[in-house]
């Protein structure tokens, strides 16, 4: 069993189903990429795992606990969460926005203590946000505040991430930068990371397993060979796919198939360009 569970999940809006008999399991040291179309129902998984949403069916185990009958502080002690959307208070310093990931652990008085401030700080260092500390954060860009929520995340010292979209409004050196960074986490401290991620080249190159999510419901879970596949996202993305293996890694590759008119077209078109460029 893994550290987190999440068993036979029903989620509905109204009368109308998001997740649809959801199950998995993450274990501690592996990273699992939630993935899929837009509208397909990822963050409604990490919102439903943060126990945010509740179930209309099923239910989300953390250590072998149901999380329905843990209160908000003790959820958060087993589950950080750093969420798609930025609300972060705009008045907040850095510093501080991160010491909140300590709240559960602070004592009645509500004061940080030293073991507080050293786990933010070692957030921060792991984050690059360190030197950003004293700074506000309606002063940051949007790739800054992103990294200001996982330090805030990390500062928490939970066994569980739960990530949705964490590259977003981050350029590559970034986006490579913060999963790097995660990658490491969770093979130094053996953390479980459920994932939402757009870019399944990202996806292939960091995620342990994938799970694939097409309008609610589960299509195919396993490791990025086996579910990166030309015919299944071909299907999945309505749209051409091409995958071959990495150069260095030998992992899939998801390339836009050349042989599709459109783009064949397309590259027509430049080529007549540069062509007349150059006459």
């Amino acid at each position: 069993m893994g550290i987190l569970e999440i068993q036979s999940l029903q989620i509905n809006y109204g009368n109308n189903p998001a997740l649809i008999d959801i199950s998995l399991s993450v274990e501690p040291g592996e990273i699992l990429a939630i993935v899929g179309p837009n509208g397909a129902g990822k963050t409604t998984l990490i919102r439903a795992v943060s126990g945010i949403l509740p179930p209309n069916s099923g239910r989300v185990m953390v250590a072998g606990t149901d999380i329905c009958y843990l209160s908000e502080s003790q959820r958060a002690r087993y589950l950080a969460v750093v969420p798609q959307a930025r609300k972060l208070p705009p008045a907040y310093s850095v510093s501080h926005t991160v010491m909140l990931g300590r709240t559960p652990y602070l004592n009645w008085l509500g004061q940080p203590g030293r073991k507080d401030q050293q786990a933010a700080n070692w957030a921060m260092e792991r984050t690059q946000t360190l030197p950003l500390a004293n700074c506000r954060i309606d002063e940051l860009s949007g790739g800054e505040q992103q990294r200001v929520l996982l330090a805030r995340a990390l500062a928490q010292q939970t066994p569980i991430l739960l990530l949705d979209e964490p590259t977003a409004h981050l350029d590559l050196h970034h986006q490579t930068g913060i999963l790097d960074l995660i990658r490491e986490l969770v093979d130094e401290q053996k953390l479980a990371v459920l994932m939402a991620l757009h870019d399944l080249n990202l996806v292939s190159l960091y995620a342990d397993r994938v799970a694939l999510l097409v309008n609610g419901i589960l299509r195919a879970v396993g490791s990025p060979p086996e579910v990166l596949t030309p015919q299944q996202l071909t299907d999945v993305y309505q749209t051409p796919i091409h995958v071959i293996p990495h150069p260095d890694y030998n992992t899939p590759l998801i390339l836009l198939d050349g042989h599709d008119p459109k783009i064949k077209n397309r590259l027509a078109n430049f080529k007549q360009l540069d062509a007349h460029k150059g006459s």
